[in-house]
C-alpha cells in the first residue's frame, strides 16, 4: 500500500483524529487501534509486520520507522519484538539493520517493507524476506530480499534481492499472456493500482527475462514443510504464489497466477481443515479500503474470492468494514495450542510514519469463508 497515488483521505483521518488515543491494557487483553507499547514503555515499532512463532515465544518482525515523512523510506531497518503471551511485548532491538555503503542494496534511504519471517528445521536457519526498492529508484526496482540468521531476533545477514522467478513461465499462463506486446505501450505509464495500460498489457510477458516484480508479499509454511512466497506483481495487477527452493532462501521456479488484473496487495495466507485461505487488500496507495477474501482447496489454486470479511466499526477512526477499520492487512497467524487466528492489520499514517497503529482481531471461520468482525477489546481463548 504505497506508491503513487493521493494521502488525502489519510490527512483527513489524522487531522480529525489526531492519534491521542489510550494505551493497549499492560498483559489482559488487545485493544485494536489503540497506542501500544513494549515492557520499556515505548511505542512499539514494527510496522508491515508479521509474527513467528518458535519454542514457545512468539516474535513480532516489522518496519523500523522514525518519525515524519522520512520515516516511508528505510532508515534503520527492521525491528523485533517477543513475547509468551502476545500482550506484553520487549524490544529485541534491530533484528536487520540497513548500512551506510553507497550503492548497497540495503543501504539507508531504500525501501524495505513487509519483512516476514519463518523458520527452516532442516538448515535450522531463520530466514527473512521483504519487499524491497533499491535507493533513489521509487517503487522502479520492485525487488524481494533475503537474510537469514542463527537466532529467531538477529542478527540476520542479507544475502541479496532479486526479481522472481526469471526465465521461467508461471503453471497456469496461456500462450497469449506470453506474447510480449509492451511495445505497444512504450508511453506507458502505472499507478500501481487499478491501471489501464497495465490491464491491456502482458506484463508478465514483459519481465520475463529479467525477472517478475514482486512488491507487498508474505510468506507461508504448509503442512508438509514446503514453504511459499505470495506476492504482488505485474504491477500489481496480479497475486503470484510461487514454492520456495528447500533452504527457504530462493524461488524454486514452480509458481501461479492468482487474480490477474484483479489489482491485489497485502496478502496473507493462511490455512484451516485442509483448505487455504488468502487476506489481501485493493490498491489505492495509503488510504484504505475493503478488504478482501479468497478460498482454495490447493495452494496453487483454483482460488475463489469471496469479499470482503470485515465486520464492524472502529471507533478510532470512525472507518467501518468498507474502509477495514481505516487499516490494511499485513498477516494472520494462529495463536499455538489453540484454534484462534489474528489477523493484523496496519493503520498507516504517511506524515508520522512511526506512529501507524496496529489492529488485531480474531478470525472466525464459517461454512463458506471466514470473517474478521471488529471487537473494541479482546482476550484469548
Amino acid at each position: 500500500m504505497k506508491r503513487l497515488k493521493t494521502f488525502g483521505c489519510v490527512f483527513f483521518f489524522a487531522a480529525v483524529v489526531g492519534f491521542t488515543f489510550s494505551c493497549i491494557s499492560t498483559g489482559e487483553s488487545l485493544r485494536p487501534g489503540a497506542a501500544w507499547y513494549d515492557t520499556n514503555g515505548r511505542w512499539i515499532n514494527a510496522h508491515g509486520g508479521g509474527v513467528m512463532h518458535h519454542e514457545g515465544v512468539y516474535y513480532w518482525f516489522g518496519e523500523h520507522k522514525i518519525a515524519g515523512w522520512a520515516g516511508n523510506k528505510a532508515m534503520v531497518g527492521v525491528g523485533c519484538y517477543s513475547s509468551t503471551d502476545l500482550y506484553n511485548w520487549k524490544d529485541e532491538g534491530i533484528a536487520l539493520a540497513v548500512t551506510e555503503q553507497s550503492g548497497h542494496d540495503i543501504e539507508k534511504g531504500c525501501i524495505l517493507e513487509r519483512p516476514k519471517v519463518i523458520y527452516n528445521p532442516k538448515t535450522q536457519k531463520f530466514v527473512m524476506w521483504f519487499h524491497l526498492e533499491l535507493k533513489g529508484q521509487g517503487y522502479t526496482a520492485a525487488r524481494f530480499g533475503v537474510a537469514v540468521a542463527d537466532n529467531p531476533a538477529g542478527p540476520y545477514k542479507f544475502l541479496y534481492s532479486s526479481r522472481a522467478n526469471a526465465g521461467v513461465w508461471p503453471l497456469n499462463i496461456t500462450d497469449e499472456e506470453k506474447i510480449d506486446n509492451s511495445a505497444e505501450f512504450a508511453d506507458g505509464q502505472f499507478s500501481g493500482g487499478d491501471d489501464d495500460v497495465a490491464r491491456k498489457m502482458n506484463v508478465i510477458a514483459r519481465d520475463f527475462e529479467g525477472g517478475q516484480m514482486a512488491r507487498d508479499m508474505n510468506l507461508f509454511v504448509d503442512d508438509d514443510g514446503s514453504a511459499y512466497c505470495v506476492y504482488s506483481s505485474e504491477e500489481n495487477g496480479t497475486l503470484h504464489i510461487s514454492r520456495l527452493t528447500d533452504d527457504f532462501t530462493r524461488h524454486s521456479g514452480e509458481y501461479v497466477r492468482v487474480f490477474p488484473k484483479r489489482w491485489h496487495e497485502a496478502p496473507a495466507i493462511f490455512k484451516k481443515d485442509g483448505r487455504y485461505y488468502l487476506l489481501s487488500s485493493g490498491c489505492t496507495g495509503w488510504s484504505p479500503n475493503a478488504a478482501r477474501s479468497a478460498v482454495a482447496d490447493s495452494i496453487f489454486g483454483p482460488w475463489v474470492e469471496l469479499g470482503n470479511p470485515a465486520q464492524g466499526r472502529n471507533p478510532y477512526t470512525g472507518m467501518d468494514h468498507s474502509l477495514t477499520f481505516g487499516g490494511q492487512s499485513t498477516c494472520v497467524f494462529r495463536v499455538e495450542g489453540t484454534d484462534t487466528w489474528i489477523a493484523m492489520f496496519d493503520i498507516w499514517r504517511p506524515e508520522n510514519a512511526k506512529y501507524g497503529r496496529y489492529v488485531w482481531l480474531p478470525v472466525t471461520f464459517t461454512a463458506d469463508g471466514y470473517k474478521v468482525i471488529w471487537e473494541d477489546e479482546w482476550k484469548l481463548k
